[in-house]
């Protein structure tokens, strides 16, 4: 764990424990709820957060979990969370599946997302974007981390981790079938008041496939390099580009608006990271103005960051050797005993169809014992994502 000290996102105070599931402002003495570890500190949700406190007060923690579990952002547009499913999830925690543990959130498509997030086009360019500048990082922030994916990847190479998401359930998701119990989670607001991590720059700072959604770009990206610090270094991809339509919400970003807000970055095609990984060489930055037609942008900034991209072969993008890999479970065994892609949308289909690495078609086995080595047959398909990394109860 780094660990972050902790302020409140409404006065900047400092936190301390009060007992194992609250914090406490030092000088106001508002209380915020902590479950499963994982401060809860939106500033949006005061009643969420008082009916949270008296139910942790009367020692119902099941119930109080349960109750964060239902929040969402406020992108959200789907049907609330169902109650009966929120505590059966709760109560079947330690032998639920991830797969299970969306479902019963009623995450729907963005379920989807998750669970098969492993072998997106948008995610491995993420990969690529850290392998290309990676300058052995001793530790690492995610801000909008999600359900940890970046984070257990970092874990694995001996990184310490951080990450905040302004959802709870996802940091608990993450918690109980991603990561590895060391890393800090945080609940909050990116827009807060103030920033609730305290300064303790660390090595990289990442925000992938969310720098779009945020509303107040400049002030949190000063917050990011802020925690990045005088020497550490940002990683932020698929910046979605408003010249070009896409299939997410938010607000993207013009090409000027990301030669303004990084003006010391190297920029990329989100899809040129996806090839360069494919094709196991460097990247090729280019100039903002270069790329307005692309559908998205990656860039690092900061001063800690690798002056020119290198070859992408055998870091992040790899799987440790020594890792037990499962093909894909987009396969799906056909009437001929083959296996097959099968989306598990239209939408997933219309959106990364076109892009993906893996062939739609294997021939197995099931199981793959990795090994490394960079350059054998073996290598290309786990590169091309045939082959996948999944949690232990994915």
């Amino acid at each position: 764990m780094i660990p972050f000290d902790l302020l409140s996102p409404d006065t900047g105070n400092s936190l301390e424990l009060d007992g194992a599931h609250v914090l406490r402002d030092v000088a106001t003495g508002a209380r915020w709820p902590v479950l499963d570890g994982i401060p809860y500190l939106r500033t949006n949700r005061a009643e969420l957060i008082a009916a949270t406190l008296a139910l942790i007060d009367a020692g119902d923690m099941d119930a109080a979990l349960a109750g964060l579990l239902a929040d969402q952002d406020d992108w959200w547009n789907g049907p609330p969370a169902d109650p009966a499913s929120l505590q059966a999830l709760v109560a079947n925690r330690r032998t639920a599946t991830l797969r299970e543990a969306v479902d019963g959130l009623g995450w729907g498509r963005v379920g989807d997302y998750f669970v098969n997030r492993w072998s997106d086009p948008t995610y491995l360019a993420g990969l690529t974007l850290l392998e290309a500048h990676w300058n052995e990082p001793a530790c690492a922030f995610e801000l909008a981390c999600g359900i940890g994916h970046y984070l257990r990847e970092m874990q694995a190479r001996g990184v310490k981790v951080a990450g905040a998401d302004v959802v709870f359930a996802k940091l608990w998701v993450a918690r109980n079938w991603v990561v590895d119990k060391g890393a800090q989670l945080v609940c909050f607001d990116a827009s807060s008041p103030h920033w609730p991590i305290a300064d303790a720059p660390v090595d990289l700072v990442l925000c992938n496939d969310a720098f779009y959604f945020l509303d107040d770009k400049p002030g949190i990206l000063a917050c990011l390099r802020k925690t990045a610090g005088e020497d550490g270094w940002l990683a932020v991809s698929h910046i979605h580009n408003s010249g070009c339509p896409g299939f997410s919400a938010g607000k993207a970003v013009s090409a000027a608006d990301i030669e303004e807000l990084f003006p010391d970055g190297l920029v990329y095609d989100d899809a040129e990271l996806t090839r360069a990984l494919v094709e196991a060489r460097a990247p090729t930055p280019r100039d903002p103005h270069e790329l307005q037609a692309c559908e998205a942008f990656s860039l690092v900034a900061g001063p800690g960051m690798r002056p020119a991209p290198r070859s992408v072969v055998d870091g992040i993008t790899l799987p440790v050797a020594g890792t037990a890999l499962r093909l894909n479970p987009l396969y799906k065994v056909d009437l001929s005993g083959a296996y097959v892609i099968r989306w598990p949308s239209e939408r997933y289909a219309a959106e990364y169809a076109g892009r993906v690495t893996y062939p739609l078609h294997s021939d197995g086995p099931k199981t793959l014992d990795w090994e490394g080595g960079s350059q054998t047959a073996v290598a290309e398909r786990v590169r091309r994502r045939e082959y996948v990394d999944l949690p232990e109860r994915w």
